[in-house]
């Protein structure tokens, strides 16, 4: 069966309805592994292209899309480790820690996954971009199988040194308006909270059927047995009769009086 290439010019083309999706543990052990020990892919639809001689809005590919590539590692210093992550515009920054691939079969450690940040300019006064980049790398004691070994090239040990190969997924973050939203209606729901709390409600009953001769009670005053007011609602002295009288008179007294 002839094996097909999905990638012509650094630019993936795959059949209609046919999505690039891998997991984490596909990209190290299904790509990035067959890669470093020479073992055949599953598809041609990865590129090669050397990340740090291009620009992330220059590499081929869709900008819209999620982007993968094959590429090497270069190191900063002639006798360093660091490696040299500069570009044309700008440089790749590490940021947070490395994360461990777990297979999910054999519960080991497969591989590692590193985020890197785009930034303009030189560093340290880099501006921050939306550009992200994983890096997946193999680990140091990730060795071949022996079945591919006999297989594919019987002349190659198991026990090869890791290239330095990395398989890189760059996409471009897309900024979200919720924090925006959420900023803009807080003072409003605040607001009318605090509207909400600043009075007690009352009720009245109007259903409520009463006696002719029952006095109307007053309205509600801070003061009882208030001289100014001229409602008494407590008496010292005499009967209940003569109280309420007294209760009504003063009541109507206060509120039927006009000015002269």
């Amino acid at each position: 069966m002839e094996k097909r290439n999905f990638v012509k010019n650094g630019v993936v083309k795959l059949p209609p309805g046919f999505r690039f999706h891998p997991t984490d543990e596909e990209l190290v052990v299904q790509y990035l592994k067959r890669k470093v020990f020479s073992f055949p892919l599953p598809a041609s639809i990865i590129p090669e292209v050397d990340i740090c001689k291009h620009d992330p809005w220059d590499l081929p590919g869709d900008l819209e899309q999620e982007r993968y590539f094959f590429s090497t590692k270069e190191a900063k210093y002639p006798n360093g480790n660091r490696c040299n992550r500069a570009t044309g515009s700008g440089y790749w920054k590490a940021t947070g820690m490395d994360r461990k691939i777990i297979a999910s079969k054999t519960n080991q450690v497969v591989g590692m996954k590193k985020t890197l940040v785009f930034y303009r300019g030189k560093p340290p006064h880099g501006s921050r971009t939306d550009w992200i980049m994983h890096e997946y790398r193999l680990t140091s004691t990730m060795t071949a199988s022996p079945v591919f070994a006999q297989k594919n090239n019987p002349t190659q040990n198991s026990t090869v040194q890791v290239e330095n190969w990395v398989l890189c997924r760059i996409f471009l973050k897309k900024r979200s308006t919720k924090n925006e939203e959420e900023n803009f209606s807080k003072p409003w729901k605040e607001n009318r909270v605090e509207n909400l709390g600043m009075g007690r409600p009352s009720f009245i009953d109007f259903m409520r059927v009463t006696d002719k001769n029952e006095p109307v009670p007053p309205p509600p005053s801070s003061s009882s047995c208030s001289d100014s007011s001229g409602i008494t609602e407590v008496c010292s002295s005499g009967s209940d009769h003569e109280e309420s009288n007294s209760c009504c008179n003063s009541f109507s007294s206060s509120y039927c009086r006009r000015d002269s």
